[in-house]
C-alpha cells in the first residue's frame, strides 16, 4: 500500500519542455545544482516556483554528491500546469525513508537527510524510484491559478465625498516593446513623473518602477508586461528620487507586422477608479445572489492577494462610514505592537510597516483589544499616534480577531469632531468580524510565501559568503545582498579590536548617485554603539543629520545662512536627507563571542521596516559575521605567513666580482602556507662565499622551523670555518634533535673563490638534492657533483665535497624540485628536459638563463605550478676585449 503524499507513477501531462545536466560527486556541485534549476525555470516563465524548487533540488543534490558521494542527474520538465524536478544518484542501495513508516525520517538539525521532508512539506506530490543502478527521488510543483487582474469598484458616493484631484486627472501613456524598454512616453507621464520622453524613451521600465522587493512577495515586472492584461499598484520613482505610487492597467497588443508591446496606462494611486475594471453586475437571479457577509462588504471577486484584500477593506470601511480616512493594522506573533499594513486618505507611503503599541495607554480606550470612539483627538492629544499631524478630529476603531486572539485593528477617521457614536462601532465591529478570519489566512499565506523565498535567500547568500576568504569581497557582498532585497541603503562598520572604534568600511545605496552623499553624511556622525545583542535596534542619528544638514542647505540657499553654499549644492543635500529619512536599524555583526562590526540598513523617507524583513536581516547578519571574521582570520594567516617566508629568505644578495648571480623564487599555493624551499648566498670571509639552495619535506610551520634552522645553521658553522661536509654533518644531527618536529632536508651546499685569472672555483656537496648542472661555452651540459645522502634520516653521515672550476663563459644551475617534477599528466620535465633547454643558454648572462628555465618551466603545462620553485644561476662571464 502507498504511503500517503508519496507517488511512485509518473504523471500523464504532457511534456512541453525538458532541461537535464549532470553534476560530479563535489561540493561546489550542489551550488551550481542550484543555478541551473533557477536558470532553466525563469527561462520557462515559472517564477512562482523557482525559490521552492531551488530549494528542494539543493537538499537532494547534497544527499547525492556530498552525503553519498556519487554524482547526480538532474532532469526538469515542464508541462501546462508545473514542472517536475528529478534528481538521480548511483546509489541505488540505500534505504531511503518512507513518510509513515512509524520512525522518524530525520533529525531536523542534522545537515543530511532533511531532503525528503521538504519534498513532502513544499512539493505538490513527490516519489522515489529505483533502477538496478539508481535511485531517482522527483518532486511536483503546480503552478498557482491566478487571475489576469484585480477587478473592483466603490459604492455611489455623493458629490461632496468624492476625491479631490488636481487641476484634471492625468492619465501617463508608455508604451513597452517586447525587450521591456519604453518606446513612448506622452505629455502627461512628464508632468507625473517629471521625465521627458527623450530621458526614457530607450531604458528598460525596470529602471523606473520601484517593484515590490521582498523575497516571495508580489508580482515581477518582466511578468506583469507578459499577461494579456493586467491592473495593480506599484511605483514610479520620480526625477527627483521620490517613489510616486500609481495604480496601472496594462494591456498587451501586437502591431500590423505581428510584434507585440505592453501599453501602460498609470494615475496616481488614490486615482485608482479611473482605469481599476468595475465590479460585474450580479446575477439579478435570486438563487444566485451572494448572501456571505463577507462578501456582501468586501465585493466580489475578492482579491486574491494581502496587500489588496487590505487595500479593499479599508475602502470598503471609509465609504460604509462615510468617513475621510481609514486603516488597518496587523498585529505581531507577540500581540505586543501592530503594523500598519493598509490606509487610505493617510499618507501610507510614510505611514507602511510603522508600529504602535497595542496598549498605548490606561483604561479601554488606550487598548486595541476592545472598541474605541474618540469623538474630538484634540482633547486627548496622542490617543492614535498614527493620526498624529493629519487632521484627523473624530475617529472609531474595532479589533480583528481570530478564535479570540487579536490579529489586527481597523479603523475609521474623519476632518469633523463627533461624527461617529457607538452605532458606527457596532457597525464596523460587524464588518471586521466579518473579514479577520480572510485577513488572517491571507497574512499566513504571505508569511508562508515569504518563509520560502527567505529560505532561498539564505541558502544563495550562504553560498556566496562561503565562496570568498577576501575582506573586501566579502563587505561588498553582504551590502549587495542586502540592496535594494531588504533595504534601500546599508552600511557595514568594522570594528579591529576591542579597543578600537567603529570604521565606516563600506557604503552602497539603490540609485548610485546617492552613495556619496551618504557616505559623507556618515562619516560625519558617531557610529553606532558596538552593543552585542542580538536583534534589530533603532538607530535615528542618521535621519536626525539629514534634516539638519537639510534645513541649513535651505538657509543658505535663501541667503539665511552665516556661511558660504556647500559645496555639494542644496539638491545633493536634500536628495540624501530623503534617502536616509525613514526608518534605520543596526544589527550586530558578532563571531566567536565579539562584536566584529555593525550592519546598518536604512529606508527613504519616512519609510519602516516589517518585522519578517528584520528577522530575515538578522539571520543574514549572522552568517555575515561569521564570513567576515573568517576573511579576517585568513588575512591575518596569509599576513603571518608571507612574513615568515620573506624571513626565511635572504633580504639581499652580496655582490661578488667576477661572478653573475641571479636568483628566482616562486612560491606556489595561495599565500596561506610557509614553503619548504629556501635559498641563500653570503660572503665567509675575504674572497670566500658560501651558497645553499635547499628543499624541506612538507609545508606550514613545521617546515619553516627546519628551513630557518637550516638556513642560519650554514651561515654560523661556515664563518666558523667548518668545511662543507662538516657543516652538513652538524646540520644533520641539528634536525635529528628537533625529534617529532623534524623533517628530510635535501641540500646543495657550496663554496665560491672567484680566481684572479677570471675563473671561480667551486667546492660542493650534494645531499639528496636535485644536482647541479654545468653549462659549457661549448654547449654541453654535464652533472656538476653526485648525489649524496640526504640530511634528517641518518645519524652518522659521510659526506665529502666535491671541486668544480667554473671557467669564463661556464655556468652553474642550481633548481628545487619543484623545476624539475613540473608535470602534465603522465610527463615531467625530469633532470633530462632541463638540461635541454640549459643548453640553449650559451652566451646568456646569468639573469637571462634564469629567466629562460622559469619560462620554459611555466610553459611546460597549462595548470600553474603545485610546489615551490627556487632557481640559482651562476656564471662567470667573459674577459671584455680592450
Amino acid at each position: 500500500m502507498a504511503e500517503p503524499g508519496v507517488e511512485t507513477r509518473t504523471r500523464s501531462s504532457v511534456i512541453t519542455a525538458r532541461a537535464a545536466a549532470s553534476f560530479d560527486p563535489l561540493g561546489r556541485s550542489v551550488a551550481t545544482a542550484r543555478a541551473f534549476v533557477r536558470d532553466t525555470l525563469q527561462g520557462w516563465g515559472y517564477s512562482d516556483v523557482v525559490d521552492d524548487a531551488v530549494v528542494l533540488t539543493s537538499e537532494l543534490v547534497t544527499n547525492a554528491v556530498v552525503h553519498a558521494g556519487t554524482s547526480a542527474d538532474v532532469l526538469c520538465l515542464r508541462s501546462e500546469d508545473g514542472v517536475r524536478v528529478e534528481v538521480a544518484d548511483r546509489y541505488p542501495e540505500r534505504e531511503v525513508p518512507i513518510q509513515g513508516a512509524g520512525r522518524t525520517i530525520a533529525n531536523l538539525d542534522s545537515e543530511n537527510g532533511r531532503g525528503l521532508l521538504l519534498c513532502a512539506a513544499l512539493a505538490s506530490r513527490w516519489g522515489v524510484e529505483y533502477t538496478p543502478t539508481h535511485k531517482t527521488v522527483w518532486f511536483q510543483l503546480d503552478l498557482p491559478q491566478r487571475p489576469v487582474g484585480t477587478r473592483s469598484a466603490g459604492p455611489v458616493l455623493p458629490t461632496a465625498m468624492l476625491p479631490v484631484a488636481e487641476e484634471r486627472v492625468r492619465v501617463a501613456v508608455a508604451q513597452i516593446d517586447s525587450t521591456g524598454t519604453i518606446s513612448a512616453w506622452n505629455e502627461d507621464a512628464e508632468r507625473l513623473f517629471g521625465y521627458a520622453a527623450d530621458q526614457v524613451v530607450g531604458k528598460p521600465l525596470t529602471d523606473l518602477a520601484a517593484w515590490p522587493q521582498t523575497p516571495g512577495i508580489g508580482t515581477g515586472i518582466a511578468e506583469a508586461l507578459r499577461l494579456s492584461r493586467w491592473e495593480g499598484s506599484y511605483g514610479i520613482r520620480g526625477l527627483d528620487g521620490r517613489v510616486l505610487p500609481v495604480y496601472a492597467s496594462h494591456l498587451r497588443v501586437r502591431d500590423a507586422d505581428g510584434e507585440p508591446s505592453t501599453v501602460c496606462l498609470l494615475v496616481r494611486d488614490d486615482e485608482r477608479a479611473v482605469l481599476q475594471t468595475p465590479q460585474r453586475a450580479p446575477d439579478s437571479s435570486a438563487e444566485h445572489r451572494s448572501t456571505d457577509p463577507f462578501e456582501v462588504f468586501i465585493g466580489s471577486p475578492a482579491p486574491d492577494d494581502l496587500d489588496g484584500l487590505l487595500q479593499r477593506t479599508v475602502e470598503r470601511a471609509r465609504d460604509m462610514l462615510d468617513g475621510d480616512a481609514a486603516f488597518l493594522l496587523l498585529a505581531t506573533d507577540d500581540e505586543t505592537e501592530l503594523e500598519v499594513r493598509a490606509t487610505t486618505g493617510l499618507p501610507s507611503a510614510r505611514q507602511r510597516f510603522a508600529r504602535v503599541p497595542v496598549e498605548a495607554g490606561a483604561g479601554r480606550y488606550g487598548s486595541a483589544r476592545m472598541p474605541a470612539v474618540h469623538e474630538d483627538l484634540t482633547a486627548v492629544p496622542g490617543a492614535v499616534p498614527l493620526l498624529n499631524s493629519t487632521g484627523m478630529r473624530s475617529v472609531v476603531t474595532v479589533p480583528l480577531k481570530v478564535e479570540g486572539r487579536l490579529t489586527g485593528s481597523l479603523g475609521v477617521a474623519a476632518e469633523s469632531a463627533g461624527r461617529y457614536s457607538n452605532e458606527e462601532a457596532l457597525r464596523l465591529q460587524f464588518a471586521a468580524d466579518r473579514i479577520a478570519l480572510a485577513v488572517e489566512s491571507a497574512r499566513l499565506g504571505e508569511l508562508e510565501r515569504l518563509r520560502r523565498g527567505s529560505l532561498s535567500f539564505l541558502v544563495e547568500a550562504s553560498d556566496l559568503l562561503a565562496g570568498t576568504l577576501d575582506r573586501d569581497q566579502t563587505l561588498a557582498l553582504m551590502a549587495q545582498m542586502t540592496v535594494p532585497t531588504l533595504a534601500t541603503w546599508c552600511a557595514v562598520y568594522t570594528i579591529a579590536d576591542q579597543s578600537s572604534e567603529p570604521y565606516l568600511s563600506y557604503v552602497l545605496h539603490e540609485d548610485e548617485e546617492r552613495i556619496d552623499g551618504l557616505k559623507a553624511l556618515l562619516s560625519k556622525i558617531d557610529p553606532p554603539d558596538p552593543v552585542p545583542t542580538p536583534g534589530a535596534r533603532v538607530w535615528s542619528a542618521p535621519a536626525e543629520a539629514a534634516q539638519r544638514a537639510a534645513l541649513l542647505a535651505s538657509k543658505r540657499e535663501l541667503g539665511l545662512g552665516s556661511t558660504p553654499p556647500v559645496s555639494s549644492g542644496i539638491g545633493t543635500t536634500l536628495a540624501t536627507a530623503a534617502a536616509v529619512g525613514g526608518e534605520t536599524v543596526v544589527l550586530p555583526l558578532v563571531a566567536r563571542n565579539r562584536v566584529i562590526g555593525m550592519l546598518t540598513l536604512g529606508k527613504p523617507s519616512d519609510d519602516h521596516f516589517r518585522q519578517e524583513i528584520l528577522e530575515l536581516a538578522e539571520d543574514l547578519s549572522r552568517r555575515a559575521a561569521l564570513a567576515l571574521d573568517n576573511s579576517r582570520l585568513y588575512s591575518e594567516r596569509v599576513a603571518i605567513s608571507q612574513s615568515l617566508q620573506r624571513s626565511l629568505l635572504p633580504p639581499e644578495l652580496p655582490l661578488i666580482e667576477g661572478v653573475e648571480v641571479e636568483v628566482i623564487y616562486r612560491a606556489a599555493g595561495e599565500g596561506n602556507e610557509v614553503g619548504g624551499d629556501f635559498y641563500d648566498l653570503f660572503p665567509i670571509r675575504d674572497g670566500a662565499y658560501g651558497f645553499a639552495i635547499g628543499d624541506v619535506c612538507g609545508t606550514g610551520p613545521e617546515a619553516a622551523a627546519v628551513t630557518g634552522l637550516a638556513r642560519h645553521a650554514l651561515r654560523l658553522l661556515a664563518r666558523e670555518g667548518f668545511t662543507g661536509p662538516a657543516v652538513l654533518e652538524r646540520l644533520n644531527a641539528a634536525i635529528l634533535d628537533e625529534g617529532a618536529r623534524s623533517r628530510f632536508l635535501t641540500l646543495l651546499y657550496g663554496e665560491l673563490w672567484p680566481q684572479e685569472d677570471g675563473s671561480a672555483i667551486l667546492k660542493v656537496v650534494c645531499a639528496g638534492h636535485p644536482l647541479p648542472l654545468r653549462l659549457r661555452q661549448d654547449g654541453t651540459v654535464e652533472p656538476a657533483a653526485e648525489p649524496q645522502p640526504l640530511l634528517g634520516v641518518m645519524e652518522d653521515l659521510e659526506l665529502y665535497e666535491q671541486m668544480v672550476t667554473l671557467d669564463p663563459g661556464d655556468v652553474l644551475l642550481c633548481v628545487t624540485d619543484g623545476v624539475t617534477e613540473r608535470r602534465e599528466g603522465t610527463r615531467m620535465l625530469g633532470d633530462d628536459g632541463l638540461s635541454d633547454v640549459l643548453t640553449t643558454c650559451t652566451g646568456l648572462t646569468a639573469g637571462a638563463v634564469a629567466a629562460r628555465v622559469l619560462r620554459a618551466v611555466e610553459r611546460f603545462a597549462a595548470e600553474p605550478a603545485s610546489d615551490d620553485m627556487a632557481i640559482l644561476a651562476m656564471r662567470v662571464p667573459e674577459p671584455h676585449n680592450s
